[in-house]
């Protein structure tokens, strides 16, 4: 599945190029120009790829506390 995460993050990427977009006029339901929707549509795909990689590819052990706090001192 990691794999499959990284894939979605580079098909996003080339993707996000849109160039066939730059000079067309349509507009959607009436008042959206067709880049912006496109846009938005890439944006709600990146977030629903951030969700995976969160939930398939995130590394293991990140959530566990460290034996120092933040100032660096070990607790007692």
């Amino acid at each position: 599945m990691k794999f499959f995460v990284w894939g979605l993050i580079v098909l996003l990427i080339v993707l996000h190029q849109d160039f066939w977009f730059w000079s067309d006029g349509t507009l959607l339901f009436g008042f959206l120009p067709i880049g912006v929707g496109y846009h938005v549509g890439i944006s709600l795909a990146a977030a629903v790829v951030w969700f995976l990689a969160t939930k398939y590819a995130w590394p293991d052990g990140l959530e566990t506390p460290d034996a120092k706090n933040q100032e660096g001192h070990v607790d007692a």
